[in-house]
């Protein structure tokens, strides 16, 4: 990991509402080029709308989401007065900070490769040649290159979820953002995903994983950020927040999601 001082991604003060519900209460946390951060908390803490919130898939209420010295999802007017982007001006920002979600989000009527060109061709405006040789070289990167002429309908929720990964890959992204990429996959198809992002963290990517998978946050995670209320309870290392917590609602969340370490069953 990268410890330079200046953080890649910092979020300042961020809150969001949905009606009267209060979701996000002030969070703020950074985050270091090449660093993979785990958001971890039991179910409504916040942590998917705080990852939606970063590159205004959801807009938020206040606060500020600045990327490699951007600021992300608003600008000065002539005024020198802040106001929103439109969803035109966020497009090249939103390209920076791809977006893996639960769902696999695959064009049925288009094959593996052409999923993953799409957004080069559309968004970059990359010859088509180049963007599928791009496509390729993500897809093989996420061990699915044999499939690159096959339809979604023919893979796994795994290899699915894997285009998908390769997909955000292509964008070329400054940080990949992972909003529980395993949920909706059954169970002997975790481990083929994980794999891809274990090997990513260890290529020195820079990624936000909201996960369940408190073992494996321990395992690839270089911090993690445990919500609750729409409030940051603690952060740091795994082996601090996870191995020894000292918030009690950690622990509590450990303890019945079985990811409580020594000295803390």
């Amino acid at each position: 990991m990268n410890t330079a001082v200046a953080p890649l991604l910092r979020v300042d003060a961020l809150t969001k509402s949905f009606a009267e519900v209060q979701v996000l209460k002030g969070i703020s946390f950074d985050l270091r080029k090449g660093e993979t951060l785990a958001l971890l908390g039991s179910s409504g803490s916040g942590k998917s709308t705080c990852l939606r919130c970063l590159n205004f898939l959801e807009k938020p209420g206040g606060g500020s989401v600045t990327l490699d010295g951007e600021r992300i999802g608003q600008k000065h007017d002539r005024r020198g007065a802040l106001r929103w982007m439109s969803d035109t001006e966020l497009a090249p920002q939103r390209a920076e900070m791809a977006m893996v979600f639960q769902g696999f989000n695959l064009w049925p009527h288009l094959s593996v490769r052409d999923n993953v060109a799409l957004g080069p061709i559309q968004a970059g405006r990359m010859p088509r040649a180049e963007a599928h040789a791009l496509a390729k070289a993500m897809l093989d990167k996420v061990h699915l290159g044999h499939k690159a002429d096959a339809y979604p309908e023919r893979l796994s929720g795994g290899q699915q979820q894997r285009v998908a990964i390769a997909r955000a890959l292509a964008q070329r992204p400054k940080v990949i953002l992972f909003d529980e990429p395993t949920s909706a996959l059954d169970p002997e198809l975790v481990g083929e995903v994980l794999g891809v992002i274990k090997e990513l963290a260890e290529e020195g990517r820079s990624m936000i994983l909201v996960t369940h998978e408190i073992s494996f946050a321990r395992e690839v995670a270089d911090r993690v950020i445990f919500m609750d209320g729409g409030h940051i309870i603690e952060q740091g290392p795994p082996a601090e927040v996870i191995g020894r917590s000292q918030a009690a609602r950690t622990r509590a969340f450990l303890r019945q999601t079985g990811g409580a370490g020594e000295g803390q069953a």
